[in-house]
């Protein structure tokens, strides 16, 4: 009896755990809106918990899911029409290392709207599907919910159509509404310091360096006392941040909290930025300067003749003109990138990088016996120049490449960015050692420690990125180039042949069995259950179902950072038979198989929908990834596992599941 009880307890809390293991982050309601006595507005409402993301109905493809309202097409024809296309709330857009790319996303809460028009006078009831994926920062789920609208209980509506509208990409956003949602304090302080930084590479180029020793001596000279001196050294200092930070508020004021940011999504912003680039580079090597005209600098001349306060003003903006050609190019990176995340952003990013520059001339007011200690003005600072020229340059590229991605040219992939890349810092480094010159360059006797450092720096940067080419995945420099999947030369890398691992460690080459695809890391994998188990009882081994999604996080760090490693590849790629069913795949299963869940009632009609809800009548769960191992006849030989990012931990699950199908 005791052990009875003990198994009884036992089982019921392995129930619940499971149990508590189905996901339902999005909850959905449905408003209805009169417009009219035959027009309606149908109001999704998704109450997002936190942590978790939903996704906008307009996502590139290669990443996330989209959200999506499937209709019942025959209660159409005689009930209602669709009137235009679904609006939705404004979206945030945010960089995903994983898909290494922008997706679209809300938080915390998202409303979707579809005008009708009702053919059916007596028509009280709409049920509409919404199908979409949800993530958070360790999973995803894909689920299907249906949303129920009530005519009888529709609403006078009160929202004006006019403040919705639509933007370059087609995106349907609200105005008047904030859309941006960031963590602004972390935010806003990592661009004071990227600004500030990019300040300091401003003092090392050949218009402002040269000016420190001159304006700090000026000010302690040409003053009566220390005292003075200091202070008007102080006051110079702030009006540069002054002047540079009136410029972020323009900024500011001219595009309001979300214009830029939308602007900086679109082809047109990429493209200016492409072309800045390329001609700050060139300026930076010494192909041309970038000067104002000499009537500008002339006035702000005869201004900082007047003396006193007025005159350390114009003092200062004559330094910010007359390194024009230096400070703009520089200046104009932070500023742009600023101004893309709305608000506030380029004040602070001015008073981050005028900072830098301000700062140096009050220090040395304060120690003016350090100026002895500045190293004297020469041909390394045209170095600095030109180094940065070659950085602005590499940019430039990263931006031509966006274009490249949302218009689907496809003539700057992956392979080809790194080979730029390749070519611009081995230029770099070469440059560094002596073997290239440029045309304001002084004679090199010798090369310098630090000249040397930089130069072995950039050729080792250049030599990592060498095997992108070959399709490594370069972490260090994630995000920059195009995803892995835009190799043109081949999906797989340059020369890559599909070899899979023996028992004995060699590489040989399979046959691919029939109904079976090359799956992650080139795995011999299936697609259909009974495919899968029908090949397992043919070859006699354990079968792996790997519940998986095409836009699963999580499953993409098992495959690329727990599978390929030697032990693990191993048996997966010798000792059991791989079946990755993908819960979010749309593809339709054919009427014939079409059949109603058991879980929501609703219509299963797509292969991810079939193994979905395979996974949750089974296993209580809609997380994915998950894994189990099953013996010939289908039962689980093994307890099922999630993401487990731990090797010798999924090694030795793994193991012990074949061993099982051994016994």
């Amino acid at each position: 009896m005791k052990h009875k009880l003990t198994l009884f307890i036992t089982l019921f809390f392995t129930a619940f755990l499971m149990q508590a293991q189905v996901l339902n982050p999005v909850t959905w309601t449905g408003e209805v809106e009169k417009l009219s006595d035959t027009e309606y507005n149908l109001i999704f409402l998704a109450d997002i918990e936190d942590h978790w993301h939903l996704y906008s109905q307009e996502m590139t493809e290669g990443g996330a899911l989209p959200t999506e309202f499937i209709y019942d097409s025959l209660s159409q024809v005689n009930n209602y029409k669709l009137i235009g296309k679904t609006l939705e709330s404004p979206y945030i857009t945010a960089y995903d290392k994983v898909f290494e790319m922008d997706l679209n996303y809300f938080d915390e809460e998202a409303t979707f709207t579809q005008k009708i028009e009702v053919l059916n006078p007596n028509l009280k009831i709409i049920e509409v599907e919404a199908s979409f994926q949800a993530c958070d920062d360790a999973r995803c789920i894909y689920q299907s919910k249906m949303v129920t609208f009530d005519l009888t209980k529709a609403t006078t509506a009160s929202e004006d159509p006019s403040n919705y509208v639509e933007d370059e990409s087609k995106t349907v956003i609200k105005k008047g509404i904030d859309s941006v949602k960031t963590d602004n304090s972390k935010g806003l302080t990592s661009i004071f310091f990227t600004a500030f930084f990019l300040g300091f590479l401003v003092l090392l180029t050949p218009c402002v360096f040269p000016m420190i020793p001159m304006t700090v001596s000026y000010f302690t000279k040409q003053s009566k006392t220390r005292a003075s001196g200091i202070k008007n050294a102080l006051l110079y200092g702030f009006f540069i941040i002054v002047i540079y930070t009136l410029l972020g508020t323009a900024i500011s004021a001219l595009f309001g909290s979300n214009a830029m940011y939308e602007f900086s999504t679109g082809v047109t912003f990429n493209a200016i930025m492409f072309i800045a680039l390329i001609v700050f580079a060139f300026s930076f090597l010494g192909a041309f300067e970038i000067m104002l005209p000499n009537s500008w600098v002339n006035k702000v001349d005869s201004g900082a003749n007047r003396g006193g306060v007025v005159g350390i003003f114009f003092m200062a903006l004559a330094l910010a003109v007359v390194s024009f050609s230096c400070t703009f190019p520089i200046a104009g990176t932070a500023l742009l990138d600023a101004a893309t995340k709305g608000g506030i952003a380029p004040i602070v990013s001015m008073l981050g990088f005028s900072s830098a520059i301000a700062l140096p001339f009050g220090l040395f007011a304060f120690f003016p016996s350090w100026l002895n200690s500045l190293p004297k003005s020469g041909g390394w600072l045209n170095t600095v120049k030109v180094v940065l020229g070659f950085l602005e340059l590499a940019f430039a590229f990263k931006f031509l490449s966006m274009i490249d991605l949302v218009l689907e040219w496809h003539f700057l992939e992956r392979e080809v960015f790194l080979a730029i890349w390749i070519a611009i810092f081995g230029t770099l480094g070469l440059y560094l050692l002596g073997k290239i010159k440029l045309p304001h360059d002084s004679p090199l006797e010798h090369i310098s420690v630090g000249r040397l450092s930089m130069a072995i720096l950039a050729l080792s940067f250049t030599l990592y990125m060498v095997p992108g080419l070959w399709g490594a995945p370069l972490k260090l420099i994630s995000g920059f180039p195009p995803p892995m999947s835009t190799n043109s030369e081949s999906p797989y890398g340059v020369g890559f042949m599909k070899k899979q691992v023996s028992a004995s460690g060699e590489f040989v080459a399979k046959e691919l069995p029939k109904d079976a695809h090359f799956g992650p890391n080139d795995l011999i994998a299936f697609h259909d259950y009974d495919k899968g188990m029908a090949y397992a009882k043919k070859v006699n081994k354990p079968v792996m179902l790997d519940f998986t999604g095409l836009t699963c996080v999580n499953c993409r760090k098992m495959e690329e950072q727990v599978w390929v490693e030697d032990e693990i590849y191993a048996l997966l790629d010798n000792d059991i038979v791989l079946i990755s069913l993908y819960v979010d795949d749309r593809t339709k299963l054919p009427e014939a198989e079409q059949f109603e869940s058991e879980l929501t009632g609703n219509k299963v009609r797509t292969y991810g929908h079939k193994w979905l809800e395979f996974q949750q009548t089974r296993y209580n769960t809609n997380a994915q990834p998950l894994y189990v191992i099953q013996n010939l006849e289908g039962e689980d030989i093994s307890p099922a596992v999630g993401y487990t990012p731990d090797v010798e931990e999924y090694y030795e699950w793994l193991k012990k599941g074949i061993d099982n199908f051994k016994k």
